[in-house]
């Protein structure tokens, strides 16, 4: 299978089969793609833990009260971060809280096996708890090809909310545009001493079928864009993370670890999370000024 260069593409590429024979493939591609390979855990800062599969991200943030994970991978993800939680010294049962960044089913589609396993309550910003809630179905640009068992949330989350739980304290920033409540969580961590502030970057992505100067689904879908450019500007940024180990060259930052794991924090990169936003918004420009050029 050719590797993908960009995530949650190959889901919005598929071609129009009949719903049965989509799932399959579908199916298919989450057990196989190299995103989803599994992955040895490690550690981020204290108490903070990446526990996905290959390019999936989920985050494990342990706390006295018990514990916080970002994101659930595909449904083929779950048993991998099942199986990574221990190797971190951590207990699935242990997990109070699930949160996401994008109802895409790379990202959501494992909550639903993670919710069984844990007892943990799901909560997400209310447009994306929308597409958590109907599996989703109806999204505005991979339509009827990103399906995934369909997730109760718990509790919505607004703009600028904060979770807590033991000492974590995270807030959430709706950055949409990847999807309609895309969400950006940060928090502070502790490493060796030193405070960082910690963002988890939710997307900044343009699917192919995605029109920038609006579309049925989401018509307001470049001011969207625009402002989550803006804040993610705003944010105090040490440590970057994101959906995606390859939004933040998590592959090359591991390796690194693992040389050096009493050398200075690879994870510490303020550059690269300002080099990511300014990428994806020339991006997001470029794509802009083709389709206003389109009759």
């Amino acid at each position: 299978m050719k590797k993908r260069n960009r995530p949650c593409i190959l889901e919005a590429m598929l071609p129009p089969f009949k719903l049965a024979g989509a799932a399959l493939l579908l199916a298919a591609v989450q057990t196989l793609s190299p995103d989803n390979q599994p992955m040895e855990p490690f550690r981020i800062a204290d108490h903070l833990f990446y526990v996905g599969s290959s390019n999936i991200a989920s985050y494990l943030i342990t706390t006295s009260a018990g514990d916080i994970l970002i994101d659930g991978g595909y449904p083929e993800t779950a048993p991998q971060i099942e199986a990574n939680v221990p190797r971190v010294g951590a207990r699935v049962r242990d997990i109070k809280i699930l949160l996401n960044t994008q109802a895409h089913y790379d990202h959501a589609g494992g909550f639903a096996e993670l919710k069984r396993a844990s007892g943990a309550r799901l909560m997400a910003s209310e447009l994306d708890a929308v597409m958590l809630e109907g599996g989703g179905r109806g999204d505005f640009s991979l339509g009827e090809t990103g399906h995934f068992p369909p997730v109760k949330v718990d509790e919505p989350v607004a703009d600028e909310q904060h979770v807590r739980l033991g000492e974590a304290d995270l807030t959430a920033h709706l950055t949409p545009g990847h999807t309609r409540g895309c969400t950006t969580w940060t928090w502070d961590a502790v490493d060796r001493g030193h405070t960082y502030h910690v963002v988890d970057l939710c997307g900044l992505t343009i699917l192919p079928a995605t029109k920038v100067t609006g579309m049925v689904g989401y018509p307001n879908i470049a001011n969207d864009y625009r402002h989550s450019f803006h804040l993610l500007r705003s944010l105090p940024v040490d440590i970057f993370l994101g959906a995606h180990l390859s939004y933040f060259g998590g592959g090359a930052k591991v390796a690194k670890l693992r040389a050096q794991p009493d050398g200075p924090n690879p994870f510490v990169d303020t550059a690269g999370y300002k080099r990511f936003v300014d990428a994806a918004e020339k991006q997001f420009n470029d794509q802009l000024a083709r389709e206003q050029q389109q009759p």
